[in-house]
């Protein structure tokens, strides 16, 4: 686990200094101003914030006078962005000295673990995902952020805290008891920067090092997937065995270099020599080169000094509008590549004996980590995984210690080559998304028995989950079927992962707000929006009448035919015929069904005809709840095989609704739910509807209930509830194909933690197996989501007027491996996707797979928006007041 340690570890570095800023806040008159209590012996200041100029403002954050009392102790604090708006880092400056600190780290998150003066990192730093912004570790020197580069804090998706973690790793400097204001002074600006800043982070997970002089190189590539990037500046990390470091990018054969160094030179980020360029199909390649001369037993990745570690960081800039903060690599997806590495890979720098760094531990020490594990009595882990973040994870990792690890049924008889093997398991948990399908890993559980985990690092990785913020209820709601049914639905596990698919330009095609997505039997892609119609607080009256009908229909095209390779607009129709479209299906001959909110009506039109509709079912601007009414309905549903007609009714009426396929009125069933703990049946905003034709179910959008219901279509009997803490209180659409669900969330609520994204579920099992969320813009409102049997899926957003195409990334290479008597399928080809350790850990003895599911690899961008005024659509359900928009 040392590459996870080293991903705390990481970015700027500065002359050190304990000074703080005197001056008065002036210009930020919202920011209230915190007290923290600073030693006298601390140069500190209770005014953190001073006024540069008019747009820029700098930020003092500092530990308030504290007293380390055990060696490796990481102490957090906290400090809160002075302003709502969005800011850019450009500038820090360090405040520590290597004699007290070992290393610090800044995170930017929008809620802290703790809101005390300052607590154990052990308790966790973020409570939501966290970037990273900063790092300095050993008195390294100042790397400056090119001019027009930042780090994008605040705004609607940017970091609303900062977080603070040293660690004090040799405390013999404290012996005297002094209080320590070490930290980082930031400079911020709230001028755009058309660059934004980010890391990249390449990191070994699973070298072995054996003692004596052998060579061990140990490598890491991956392909490169994104937007074109722009590195500036490197910094490379190991620990005592480490010779030299280095970072190319491959591109058509040729070995560009980013940087080379020592890690036992100061870990500064360091300029590169010149400009590089990182491009899509690009392969970015690392080597670091280790002996293990001086030990006398073997040397793995982990978390201690007498641990190792590989790491590489670069620190590059993207355009702002295609930026991505965080990105990492923990394969080795083209090991065949390295034979032809530059020669200079290979050869360790040398350096002098005074400028070698030493690494925050005493040696005595070091030698006491090396048996401290053998010394521990055996003992069962005994809490269950908690909810938590990775790189909250990461960074606890760093905070643990040798004489607190928890062993889990520690065998020391055990032979070494299941360690080793155990090890490698964990690195390929570490490498992909998932373990294979469950089934492989209830026979492997059978095969291996009780695993032996013998590593600290894993038992470090276990204990420290459950320190996390607390376990959102991983009581998955999911009521399955009666024994025999569902037995024809395929079921779906392994890797899936979706991902924006970044060549396709329609997102920017920019029509109206989106209200429906749809395929046609051609797969074309077809959206139903609203032109320059906007559903707000005015279009409806406390009777759901419609009140803007002197505007008249729609005069553009309001149905769009769109080719699903390159985006351009097929065919296009829908004029003057809807006042305000809500929901979109497509039949199996190709006859588009959509819903008006306004009108209160249902239509069936003909794709080929001029004509007007084939079916208008309902009263035009009358809104109702009988038989021949509906109150803003929703969405359609028709059987493939009956030609049944099922509608979604609505925001005023909580209600399915069944017609033959003529529009006869055949039956209705659900009512509303006004507890907090809505029953089976019962519904706020039935929102969107998927047909399961192989089980003969219906499955609706319990929007307001955050849940998915599914129903039989013959018996209209519930047959299961879906729902995720993940979901947030809000689920507005969903699609079904063979085997797979997807769904996507609402906007968050004011202090909500759940970002809004879509979600890939087993239909069988109901488990989430992938989420995923745009690369370009992001997700504010997702109002409509379809899916292909090929895993294409679109997403329709009713905010910012896009459509954005995902494509699966399904089809790998894989090649099959035994690990430690475990089949485990690794992957080769793509290095990035979400990390599901819930899949690994559930299918190990004594273990729990709670809180594991949420942990990814993707990057850490939490895309939420917090402004809880809305203008277009409601988050809050219509009973008894009229419903907002949709």
């Amino acid at each position: 686990m040392a590459g996870f340690r080293s991903l705390l570890v990481l970015l700027l570095v500065f002359p050190s200094g304990c000074v703080g800023f005197r001056s008065p806040l002036s210009v930020f008159k919202r920011f209230k101003e915190t007290t923290r209590s600073f030693s006298n012996e601390c140069l500190g200041t209770t005014r953190p914030v001073i006024p540069i100029d008019s747009s820029d403002f700098a930020l003092d954050i500092r530990m308030p006078g504290v007293t380390p009392k055990q060696s490796d102790t990481y102490f957090c604090m906290s400090v809160r962005l002075p302003m709502d708006e969005e800011a850019f880092v450009i500038d820090f400056k360090p405040r520590a000295s290597m004699d007290t600190v070992h290393h610090m780290l800044l995170f930017g998150c929008n809620m802290p673990a703790s809101t005390g003066n300052y607590w154990f990192c052990d308790e966790g730093t973020c409570t939501d995902k966290a970037n990273i912004l900063y790092a300095w570790a050993r008195n390294a020197p100042p790397t400056r952020l090119p001019k027009g580069v930042g780090f994008r804090v605040g705004g609607e998706t940017g970091s609303k805290y900062f977080v603070l973690q040293v660690h004090y790793g040799d405390i013999s400097a404290f012996r005297d008891n002094h209080k320590d204001c070490s930290g980082v002074s930031l400079h911020l600006t709230r001028l755009p920067q058309p660059l934004i800043a980010g890391m990249y982070l390449m990191m070994s997970v699973d070298t072995v090092i054996p003692p004596g002089g052998k060579v061990v190189n140990s490598d890491i590539s991956c392909h490169y997937k994104k937007y074109p990037m722009h590195v500036f500046a490197y910094r490379v990390h190991t620990h005592h065995l480490g010779k030299v470091v280095s970072g190319y990018r491959v591109r058509n054969g040729q070995w560009t270099l980013i940087g080379r160094q020592s890690p036992q030179l100061p870990q500064a980020f360091y300029p590169v020599e010149r400009p590089v360029d990182v491009s899509f199909g690009d392969i970015l390649a690392a080597r670091c080169v280790f002996t293990g001369e001086g030990r006398t037993e073997v040397t793995h990745i982990g978390g201690t000094s007498s641990d190792e570690m590989c790491n590489l960081y670069i620190m590059y800039y993207m355009e702002a509008k295609h930026a991505v903060s965080f990105m990492t690599c923990t394969q080795n997806v083209a090991p065949d590549i390295f034979r032809t590495i530059p020669p200079e890979a290979n050869i360790p720098i040398p350096v002098k004996s005074d400028m070698v760094m030493m690494h925050g531990h005493h040696k005595e020490t070091e030698n006491k980590d090396k048996t401290s594990l053998l010394q521990q009595p055996k003992r069962e882990e005994e809490g269950v995984l908690e909810q938590g973040d990775f790189y909250s994870l990461l960074s606890k990792l760093l905070g643990e210690r040798e004489d607190v690890v928890h062993v889990h049924k520690y065998n020391p008889t055990e032979k070494a080559e299941s360690e080793s093997d155990l090890v490698a398991e964990i690195a390929n948990v570490v490498q992909k998304k998932d373990l294979g399908r469950s089934d492989t890993r209830e026979s492997a559980e059978q095969e291996r028995g009780n695993a032996i985990l013998v590593r600290d690092r894993i038992h470090k990785f276990h204990r420290l989950v459950s320190t996390l913020r607390p376990a959102e209820s991983r009581v998955l709601s999911v009521q399955q079927p009666l024994p025999g049914e569902g037995t024809w639905e395929p079921e779906h596990t392994g890797d899936f992962h979706v991902e924006e698919a970044l060549d396709w330009p329609g997102v920017y095609l920019l029509p109206g707000q989106v209200s429906g997505v749809a395929l046609d039997p051609q797969n074309n892609l077809v959206i139903f929006h609203r032109g320059d119609h906007v559903w707000d607080g005015n279009s409806f009256d406390s009777k759901f009448v419609y009140q803007q009908r002197g505007l008249g229909p729609i005069e553009e095209d309001t149905i769009l035919v769109i080719d699903p390779n390159n985006a351009a607009v097929l065919q296009s129709s829908g004029k003057n015929l809807f006042y305000l479209p809500h929901g979109l299906s497509i039949d199996k001959d190709g006859n588009y069904w959509v819903t008006d909110v306004a009108l209160h009506q249902v239509f069936k039109l003909d794709p080929k005809s001029k004509e007007g509709p084939l079916l208008t079912l309902g009263r035009s601007m009358q809104p109702g709840s009988d038989q021949n009414h509906f109150c803003q309905p929703t969405d359609v549903a028709v059987d493939p095989d009956t030609g049944t007609i099922y509608v979604s009714d609505g925001y005023c009426n909580s209600r399915l609704v069944q017609f033959s396929p003529s529009g006869k009125f055949i039956t209705q069933w659900g009512e509303a739910s006004l507890e907090s703990s809505p029953k089976p049946g019962q519904f706020r905003v039935p929102h969107s509807l998927a047909l399961v034709p192989p089980l003969g179910q219906l499955c609706v959008a319990d929007r307001e209930n955050g849940r998915i219901q599914c129903f039989k279509t013959d018996t209209k009997e519930f047959v299961r509830e879906i729902k995720h803490p993940s979901f947030g209180r809000n689920v507005f659409a969903i699609s079904y194909i063979p085997g797979l669900l997807f769904a996507v969330n609402g906007k968050p609520y004011f202090e909500d933690q759940e970002p809004v994204q879509g979600f890939v579920m087993n239909f069988s099992s109901g488990e989430i197996i992938d989420v995923f969320k745009p690369v370009r813009k992001h997700f504010d409102m997702p109002h409509d989501i379809a899916a292909s049997e090929d895993g294409t899926v679109y997403v329709g957003d009713a905010h910012t007027n896009t459509v954005w195409k995902f494509t699966s990334t399904e089809k790998m290479e894989h090649r099959s491996v035994k690990k430690a008597g475990i089949e485990v399928q690794e992957i080769k080809g793509k290095g990035g996707g979400g990390l599901n350790l819930g899949n690994f850990f559930a299918s190990r003895k004594g273990y729990s797979r709670k809180g594991f599911d949420r942990l990814s690899t993707e990057g850490s961008d939490q895309e939420k928006d917090e402004d809880a005024s809305e203008s277009e659509e409601e988050y809050s359900a219509p009973p008894p007041a009229p419903a907002p928009s949709s």
